[in-house]
């Protein structure tokens, strides 16, 4: 007990947890096919804390996980037995907005939300939004490079982040980036941002804030068919439009919406339903809207119609952002994939899912981001069942082939985690693998930072049987 000891020395005995019941609460993120039980959690008060306790870990050659709030899906926070998790939460203040400049100087455990929060009263917003965004954390988010439904026109975690501190392997402390936002010989921090944790570990973030819209307007279509709604996404993106959003469910998703607690009242018997959002200048959001409600009804739609008010623009977005938990709601368990896949290539890989569904006997809902291809199939299951667990891992991996095959990855913006690190196989040759395992190496020479995510396991690969999958675009 040296090392947990040592640990209380250096954040305070109460910020050491080693209950069995605390550090069960620790063992999984969102993603709860696989546990792991930590030796110790930590919670550091500042970066000084976080790098004292690197040093001292890393002098044992523990395993240490960095983790924020849990929300991530892919198993990325998910301990090594016997791991340290240092627990950021305490690290949760915004230090600053600085409006002249447009940037927040924040702590990784604050809340994705609360930093829009705090830069609306200057007429600026944080864009990446995850449907976590009231929970999860930037710390995560940069590890995750997390997106959301407004970061087809805005980008993704890393094209907001401007500079960042960081605690690396060894204890050492670090500042990548700068405030003007253009690297500086190697870009460290784009390195840094999606590598889920393996790198280094972020202690304080400068983010780029962008200017409110001056106006906006939400759009709603229902189809009958989702070939239909995924040949109006294609169409309106080759008519020049970049929606700030574009996100589609599908009628398996759409019963469990119903159900909760934000119902738009959706005809039960669609085959899909498409949100589009517009947003700049008032005279250009009433013109595009126009242009795309024109185009929605080209494409056999049952109804298409603009957000009247405020409160309604709401509630669509409530209803799609709380997809992933009104699952529970139709099923006892789900499994979220997070491939992508070129968006004109929409119809083949809902034909090629549909046809997975079926073969493996498993139910799929389908909730994504229609505007940027990027897929998160819902597969349900009941987690009493072990051969309904085995087919429905069985099919996510497949699911993964069909976008590989498709031209697309096999994340978005979950990260790979446990989750996907032997379909790196399917994405990745063995020379790229090895530059990334380099990479790795080069930062964490000891293999201490969140060992067993993201690069595949020696001599492992993704099932033999997705191989045709993947040989053939369109199969499955």
């Amino acid at each position: 007990m040296a090392l947990e000891r040592d640990l209380a020395a250096i954040v305070g005995e109460a910020y050491v947890q080693t209950a069995p019941a605390l550090l069960s609460a620790y063992s999984c993120d969102g993603y709860t096919l696989e546990t792991g039980r930590p030796r110790a959690v930590v919670l550091p008060a500042d970066a000084e804390q976080v790098a004292a306790v690197v040093r001292r870990v890393a002098q044992e050659g523990v395993p240490l996980v960095a983790r924020g709030a849990g929300t991530s899906l892919s198993g990325g926070a998910t301990p090594p037995p016997g791991a340290v998790v240092v627990h950021l939460s305490r690290m949760n203040r915004i230090r600053a907005i600085d409006p002249a400049n447009r940037i927040a100087e924040v702590e990784p455990a604050v809340v994705n939300a609360w930093v829009s929060r705090a830069a609306r009263p200057y007429g600026l917003f944080y864009a990446p939004d995850p449907s976590s965004q009231q929970a999860c954390t930037i710390g995560g988010n940069i590890a995750e490079n997390a997106g959301g439904p407004h970061c087809l026109k805005y980008g993704v975690t890393v094209n907001h982040v401007l500079m960042a501190d960081v605690v690396w392997a060894d204890g050492s402390r670090g500042r990548v980036g700068n405030l003007a936002g253009d690297p500086e010989g190697v870009d460290v921090l784009g390195l840094l941002a999606g590598s889920e944790g393996t790198l280094g570990i972020v202690t304080r973030a400068w983010l780029r804030l962008v200017p409110l819209p001056e106006a906006s307007a939400t759009l709603q279509a229902v189809f009958d068919r989702v070939e239909d709604a995924s040949a109006a996404v294609s169409d309106i993106i080759a008519a020049g439009v970049i929606p700030s959003a574009l996100e589609m469910m599908d009628q398996l998703a759409v019963t469990a919406v119903e159900r909760g607690n934000f119902r738009v009242g959706y005809p039960l018997d669609l085959g899909a339903v498409l949100l589009v959002e517009l947003d700049g200048t008032a005279e250009a959001v009433w013109e595009e809207a126009e242009a795309v409600l024109d185009l929605l009804r080209r494409h056999h739609v049952r109804f298409a119609r603009r957000a009247e008010t405020e409160a309604e623009r709401t509630l669509w977005w409530a209803n799609r952002k709380t997809a992933f938990g009104a699952m529970g709601l139709i099923s006892p368990r789900y499994y979220v994939q997070d491939g992508v896949i070129p968006r004109s290539r929409l119809p083949e890989a809902l034909r090629a899912i549909g046809d997975i569904s079926r073969r493996y006997g498993i139910r799929i809902a389908n909730v994504f981001h229609a505007g940027d291809g990027n897929l998160h199939p819902l597969l349900l299951y009941d987690d009493r069942d072990p051969d309904e667990v085995r087919r429905v891992v069985a099919a996510g991996h497949e699911v993964l082939a069909v976008c590989v095959a498709l031209g697309g990855s096999i994340t978005g913006e979950h990260g790979v985690g446990l989750e996907k690190r032997d379909d790196m196989t399917v994405q990745f040759g063995p020379a790229e693998l090895a530059l990334q395992q380099a990479l790795k190496t080069a930062f964490d020479p000891a293999g201490i930072l969140n060992p067993g995510k993201l690069l595949p396991r020696p001599g492992r690969c993704a099932a033999e049987s997705w191989t045709a999958v993947a040989a053939e675009p369109g199969s499955g």
